[in-house]
């Protein structure tokens, strides 16, 4: 070592050691001064160097280091420095009470507690290993990151200060200022530019919407985050909850956009106990009503009490249903049932209760006015004048704007060309000193009051998520007229797209595609919808299907309704069509079926006895109604325009055994859970060959390319 420069010096022959007075020491390009030192060196010749007060040592490279003592090793070129410790480098100002560093490897490491600030990142922990030449720095037990917009808990992460990622090997939270929350167990954070790359455990919280995956990218800026297999998106406010390959979530307008055999579960609270066994029933008289013109000016004809009419019985079964990702299960509460709705593409978010328009489908318990057509008349005496009533669905939007790819992106890595520190700094003031100790001290007490979160840390979150959402939901979704909403009131829509499919243990749905709204929990299916419960299958150009505090309340088919039920043990079907079918539910069950237009019920009895058909009843009318109890007819009613015919067995035939439009795909229906998301239905023969000619044309185009 080269004393520069002292202001008075003292020799100690015997003990072969120096001491000086503010001297100034250049040692291979590096310069330290200090109020005091002195040199000495040990038994085999190594020097060595201890300073008190005002330490400083001056690097070429610019880097500064700031101390209230110094132990130098001159041989190792290794500096123990001790009390209110600061260095300073081109990108970042490290601040502890005790610091080891390699004038040599320029790496520096504390193991009692420091902080490194980087431009707007603040980074506190009890070990750390820093490397200057990199900009690179690992820290260990109780990591606390803050910068600007997020705050960082972790207990291992290496962090670079020139390209500023953070990168995490173990539980890790990101906390943000609107109280959302990235947590991963591995994976890379750009504190600039707020971009995330997560590969494990990994959930995302904002509120009370939860994302999990097993890979996960978000970008903070634009508020995207991109989830990738085993997706798990949970809303636990509006009892929401979706799986799927892959999953786009937008904080903007909350919304999620879920692929790759994606499905949504909706949870319809049961009643009933485990020995009930009908949703949708089909009335399926075992002799035909007797009618009586007479009976009623209106033309109603009713057959009651002792010679009721039965049905076909297929109610709700109670069922413990399981929600099953590849590796996770999560049990349902008793008293429940989960219905699965899947598609091509699902997509919901929120949006203000004062722009949805919901559906008025002028529905009446009583079956409000009688839709009439004018075109047959199938010989009521009445003369009918009354104008037929009209109504409306809302077609749904089919096209889902997926969220635009997001690319992320890096600071630049800045290099900087070192100079030689000719003479030393100004030294550290006292005030300096005491601000250092002020924030260590405020560290320490931060580091204590961190809470690290645990090893799978987002199974337990998202496993509770689950649970609060698959709970029974108090709050009725329908108001009364009085009922009034704030304007920044928010509601949830859904949207499936393309081969929609719906499973539940005793009611399974397909259509093209499906509307769902959380304001009046109305399901909206279009496009050959389809919907089976036990032996019965019902269809229509579109199904709306409406649940009120968590239980099927009503049902209404518009446009070609129609409802067939398979007669056991035979080929033929008991058959219900009119232009609109309206059926209402109490407890999970049919209370009320109204039949409008150009209703016609077709219906074979079967001897119960030898379990052979013995005749086939038709009846006709403006409107047929039937009143259920207790899963049993107790009233059937065919009003206006009425024609009724009964054909003993031997006049049935081809042509008289079925209603015009019947239709039966039994081979489209989703037969569980696997077949929902690994089976497609059928498409029709004229879609199947436009398919194929689109098919080929591309396959042209590309070999055209070629």
């Amino acid at each position: 070592m080269n004393i520069v420069r002292s202001d008075m010096s003292r020799i100690n022959a015997k003990l072969g050691t120096m001491m000086n007075y503010n001297p100034l020491y250049e040692h291979k390009g590096n310069y330290l001064t200090a109020d005091s030192g002195y040199l000495y060196k040990n038994e085999i010749g190594q020097e060595f160097f201890e300073a008190f007060g005002n330490v400083v040592i001056t690097q070429p490279s610019g880097t500064l280091i700031y101390a209230d003592h110094l132990h130098y090793n001159a041989s190792a070129q290794l500096a123990k420095l001790t009390g209110n410790v600061k260095m300073e480098d081109r990108n970042s100002v490290l601040t502890t009470n005790y610091l080891t560093y390699n004038l040599r490897s320029k790496i520096g490491t504390y193991t009692g507690g420091g902080r490194i600030i980087s431009q707007n990142d603040t980074i506190t922990s009890r070990n750390a290993y820093y490397f200057e030449n990199t900009g690179d720095a690992y820290f260990r037990h109780k990591v606390v990151v803050r910068t600007p917009s997020v705050k960082v808990f972790t207990d291992t992460m290496r962090y670079n200060g020139i390209t500023k990622n953070t990168y995490f090997f173990g539980p890790t939270n990101i906390k943000g200022n609107k109280n959302e929350n990235l947590y991963t167990e591995r994976g890379v954070y750009n504190t600039a530019t707020g971009v995330a790359y997560f590969n494990k455990e990994n959930l995302y919280t904002e509120g009370s919407k939860f994302l999990k995956s097993d890979s996960l990218y978000y970008d903070r800026a634009s508020g995207v985050g991109q989830a990738f297999r085993n997706v798990v998106f949970v809303d636990t406010l509006d009892k929401f909850y979706a799986y799927g390959g892959k999953g786009v979530y937008k904080s903007e307008d909350e919304s999620i956009l879920m692929t790759d055999k994606p499905y949504i579960v909706t949870v319809i609270k049961n009643e009933q106990d485990s020995t009930a066994q009908d949703t949708l029933q089909q009335a399926n008289p075992i002799e035909k009503p007797v009618v009586n013109k007479k009976d009623s000016k209106k033309g109603d004809n009713k057959k009651k009490n002792g010679k009721e009419k039965k049905i076909e019985e297929h109610s709700l079964t109670e069922e413990n249903s399981e929600i099953t990702d590849e590796s996770k299960e999560i049990k349902v509460e008793a008293k429940v049932d989960s219905a699965y709705l899947t598609a091509d593409t699902l997509f919901s978010k929120m949006i203000l209760v004062k722009d949805y328009k919901p559906l008025n489908l002028n529905l009446d318990r009583n079956g409000g006015q009688v839709l009439e057509d004018a075109d047959e008349d199938y010989g009521d005496e009445d003369d009918i004048n009354t104008p037929p009533a009209t109504q409306e669905g809302t077609p749904i939007e089919d096209k889902g704007s997926a969220a635009a790819e997001v690319k992320p992106t890096q600071a630049p890595v800045t290099k900087t060309t070192p100079k030689p520190v000719g003479k030393p700094p100004i030294l550290n003031p006292d005030e300096d000193r005491k601000h250092i100790a002020h924030t260590l001290k405020a560290d320490s007490i931060l580091r204590q009051q961190a809470e690290i979160p645990k090893e799978g840390h987002a199974d337990s979150v998202i496993n509770e998520a689950l649970r609060v959402a698959q709970k029974e939901d108090t709050t009725p979704k329908v108001k009364d007229s009085t009922y009034t909403v704030s304007d920044t009131a928010r509601t949830r829509i859904v949207k499936a797209y393309y081969n929609v499919r719906l499973y539940k243990s005793d009611l399974q749905a397909v259509a093209d595609s499906a509307f769902y709204a959380m304001q009046d929990s109305m399901f909206r299916f279009m496009g050959r919808p389809m919907i089976w419960a036990e032996d019965s299958q019902i269809s229509a150009d579109t199904i709306y299907m409406q649940i009120v505090n968590q239980q099927l309340d009503n049902a209404v088919l518009v446009n070609n309704a129609f409802m067939v039920n398979a007669v056991a043990d035979s080929t033929k079907f008991n058959q219900l069509k009119g232009r609109r079918i309206t059926a209402f539910f109490k407890n999970n069950n049919i209370e009320k079926l109204f039949v409008d237009g150009n209703a016609e019920n077709l219906v074979f009895s079967v001897n119960e006895r030898t379990n052979r058909i013995t005749e086939m009843f038709h009846d006709r009318g403006a409107r047929i109604k039937v009143t259920l109890e207790n899963r049993k007819i107790i009233d059937y009613i065919t009003i206006k325009n009425i024609d009724q015919k009964v054909y003993p067995v031997t006049m049935i035939n081809a042509e008289n055994e079925v209603l015009p439009g019947f239709i039966w795909r039994p081979q489209d229906r989703p037969k569980s859970k696997e077949d929902l998301l690994n089976r497609k239905r059928e498409l029709p023969k004229d879609e199947e060959k436009t398919e194929t000619k689109e098919n080929n044309i591309e396959t042209e185009e590309s070999s055209d390319e070629g």
